[in-house]
C-alpha cells in the first residue's frame, strides 16, 4: 500500500474520531486521522473536561464554605479565579497530549491541518508545509459542533460569551445572564453563581433541562432557585443593547418584556454541525439543518463515507461519538456490530445538584403507549447521603407494567452522574424489575436508593 494510500481516513480527532482510529487500527487496519485544531477535540479541550475541572474546583469551594456543618473550621474562604482557569486548562492539556500518545502507540499516521474531500475515497489536507494528499475507501467524518449563535446574540469574548470565553474568563461576572439552560447553560450557570455572581437563566421552553424528566427538572429548578438563581422559563431573549462594561437584554415573557442589565451573557443556545467547507453536497451527502443524514450504522448516503457523533445528531454527547467510531470500525474491518440505540446513552449534567438519565422519561413512555410502574427514592431517606451532607436529591425508575422492562431512570442529587451506569448496565443486559429486586446493594452507599426506587415502583419500599 502506497504511503498516502489507507485502509481508513478518520477526519476529526475529538472522542469519536480518536476512538474510531484506534480501535480500527486495533483490527489490523492502517489508518490515518485529520485534526485542524486540537487532539482530543472540543470535548478533551474545551467541553467536558475542562468544565468538569472547573466544576470540582466550584464544589470544593461550596463545601469549604459549610465547612462548619461538617464540625470544621475554615475562616476567610476565597478564590483565585484565573489559579482556577489555571487548573482546567493543565488538566485539558494533559488529556490532550495523552491522545497523541495513543496515536503514536497505534501506528496511527496524524495529519495536523484541514481536510477536504474532493471526491470519493480522496481527502486533501490543507497543512502547514501546503497541500497533502490522502486515499482510502473509508473514510469517517468526525468533525464535530461548535456553538449556535443567534442574530442579535452573537458572542464578542468580552461581553457576550461562548462557552470557550466561559472556560477562559476574562473576568469574574458580577451580574451575570445564561441565554439557554441545557446541560453547557446550567453547568456554567451553577459554576458562576456558586462563585458568587448574581445568575439569571433564561429558558424558551416551558421548564429547564428540557430534554430531562419534567419531574427532574422541577427538583433541580428549586435547588437552583434556593441557590439564589434567577430562572425564568418560557421567556425569550429577543435584543441585547451593548454599552460600556454593561449589556442591557430585552426578556419577553408571556408577550411582556423587560429590560434588565447584566455585565456579562453566556449564550448557550444549542449547537451547529461543522458540515462546511468539506465538499460534502458535492458528493452528494445528504446533510439536514447542519447535521449530516446516517442510518443506524452511521452510513451517509455515499458508499464508504461515515458520520459519527455531534455531526451525526442528537444526543451530542461525547460517549455517544465513542461508541459509534468502535462500532463503525468493527464494520469497516467486516465485523457485525450492534447499532447504537440513542435510548441506552445516558446525559449526565454537573451541576449543583447533579442530573443524570437513561432511556424513557414518564411522560415519553405513556406517549409510546408503555402501559407503566413509576418508583421514587428520595436522597433524605439514605444513610449515605445524610451522611455526606447531601440529603437533597431523588431518583426514579420508570418500568413496563406488563413485562417488567426497565424504561427510563432519572435522578438528582450528589454523585448521581456515576450512579446512573447501574442502570444503564441494566437496560444493556434487558435487566426486569425482579433482578434489580434480588441484586443486593451494599451498605452504606447512595446506590441502595436504585434498589428502593426499584422497590417503590412495586409497592414494595422498605425505608420510606
Amino acid at each position: 500500500m502506497a504511503a498516502n494510500s489507507f485502509d481508513l481516513i478518520v477526519i476529526g480527532a475529538g472522542p469519536g474520531g480518536y476512538v474510531a482510529a484506534i480501535r480500527a487500527a486495533q483490527l489490523g487496519l492502517k489508518v490515518a486521522i485529520v485534526e485542524r485544531e486540537h487532539l482530543g477535540g472540543i470535548c478533551l479541550n474545551w467541553g467536558c473536561i475542562p468544565t468538569k475541572a472547573m466544576l470540582r474546583s466550584s464544589e470544593v469551594f461550596h463545601l469549604m464554605e459549610r465547612a462548619k456543618d461538617f464540625g470544621l473550621k475554615a475562616d476567610n474562604i476565597g478564590y483565585d479565579l484565573d489559579a482556577v482557569v489555571k487548573r482546567s486548562r493543565a488538566v485539558a492539556a494533559q488529556l490532550s497530549g495523552g491522545i497523541g500518545h495513543l496515536m503514536k502507540k497505534n501506528k496511527i499516521t496524524t495529519v495536523m491541518g484541514q481536510a477536504t474531500l474532493p471526491e470519493k475515497g480522496r481527502v486533501s489536507v490543507k497543512t502547514d508545509k501546503g497541500a497533502e494528499e490522502l486515499k482510502a475507501a473509508n473514510i469517517i467524518l468526525a468533525t464535530g459542533a461548535r456553538a449556535r449563535e443567534l442574530p442579535g446574540l452573537e458572542a464578542d469574548g468580552d461581553l457576550v460569551w461562548t462557552y470557550k470565553h466561559a472556560l477562559v474568563p476574562p473576568r469574574m461576572p458580577k451580574k451575570l445572564l445564561v441565554i439557554g439552560s441545557g446541560a453547557i447553560g446550567i453547568e456554567f450557570a451553577s459554576f458562576y453563581n456558586t462563585f458568587g455572581a448574581q445568575t439569571t437563566v433564561v429558558e424558551v421552553m416551558d421548564r429547564i433541562l428540557p430534554v430531562e424528566d419534567a419531574e427532574i427538572s422541577a427538583f433541580a429548578k428549586k435547588q437552583f432557585v434556593k441557590q439564589g438563581m434567577d430562572i425564568r422559563e418560557k421567556a425569550t431573549v429577543k435584543k441585547l443593547d451593548r454599552g460600556k462594561g454593561r449589556v442591557t437584554a430585552h426578556v419577553e415573557t408571556g408577550g411582556k418584556t423587560e429590560k434588565i442589565e447584566f455585565d456579562t451573557v453566556i449564550s448557550a443556545v444549542g449547537i451547529v454541525g461543522n458540515v462546511e467547507n468539506l465538499g460534502l453536497e458535492e458528493l452528494g451527502v445528504k446533510i439536514d439543518r447542519t447535521h449530516v443524514v446516517t442510518d443506524e450504522y452511521c452510513r451517509t448516503a455515499v458508499e464508504g463515507l461515515y458520520a459519527i457523533g455531534d455531526i451525526a445528531g442528537a444526543p451530542w454527547l461525547a460517549h455517544k461519538a465513542s461508541h459509534e467510531g468502535v462500532m463503525v470500525a468493527e464494520l469497516i474491518a467486516g465485523g457485525h456490530p450492534h447499532p447504537v440505540k440513542p435510548e441506552s446513552i445516558a446525559g449526565c449534567t454537573y451541576c449543583q445538584p447533579q442530573v443524570a438519565s437513561v432511556g424513557y422519561s414518564e411522560a415519553k413512555a405513556k406517549d409510546l403507549g408503555y402501559e407503566i410502574k413509576v418508583g421514587r427514592f428520595p436522597f433524605i431517606g439514605n444513610g449515605k447521603a445524610i451522611a455526606l451532607g447531601e440529603p437533597e436529591g431523588m431518583i426514579k425508575t420508570v418500568f413496563d407494567a406488563k413485562t417488567g422492562e426497565l424504561l427510563g431512570a432519572h435522578m438528582v442529587g450528589a454523585e448521581v452522574t456515576e450512579l446512573i451506569q447501574g442502570y444503564v448496565v441494566g437496560r444493556q443486559l434487558e435487566t426486569t424489575e425482579e433482578d434489580l429486586m434480588n441484586t443486593v446493594f451494599p451498605h452504606p452507599t447512595l446506590s441502595e436508593m436504585m434498589h428502593e426506587s426499584v422497590l417503590d415502583a412495586y409497592g414494595r419500599v422498605i425505608h420510606m
